[in-house]
């Protein structure tokens, strides 16, 4: 399991960082990654990064807001939520897998967070 931190409450328009090690898990295949799941929803991709070549990917609803970002020296893998709406308010999983052709189907990784809740008020 994942040990990811970070979250907790906000209001609009405030900013919040989740963080999520990638220790053992940063060869070249690897993609690692951000989902959320509000009560009654599905989880839904939030954004993914592949961690050899740094190339990102976003969810339409967070693009422009939020960054997916590797620190090398740490060994993590952030995202920082900027501009937050009510909206957001869900409990964030990170997770990671190896040879992920399909970085939004969070049925192809292997290995998941313990899950933050995120809140955000308006």
């Amino acid at each position: 399991q994942l040990q990811q931190s970070g979250g907790g409450l906000a209001q609009t328009g405030d900013s919040l960082r989740l963080s999520c090690p990638a220790a053992g898990r940063t060869s070249r295949m690897y993609v690692m990654a951000w989902f959320r799941q509000a009560p009654g929803k599905e989880r839904e991709f939030v954004a993914g990064i592949r961690w050899s070549s740094g190339n990102t990917y976003y969810s339409d609803s967070v693009k422009g807001r939020f960054t997916i970002a590797r620190d090398s020296a740490k060994n993590t893998v952030d995202l920082q939520m900027d501009s937050l709406q009510p909206e957001d308010t869900a409990v964030y999983y990170c997770a990671a897998g190896p040879s992920i052709t399909s970085v939004a189907d969070w049925r192809t990784y292997t290995y998941w967070g313990q899950g933050t809740q995120v809140t955000v008020s308006s």
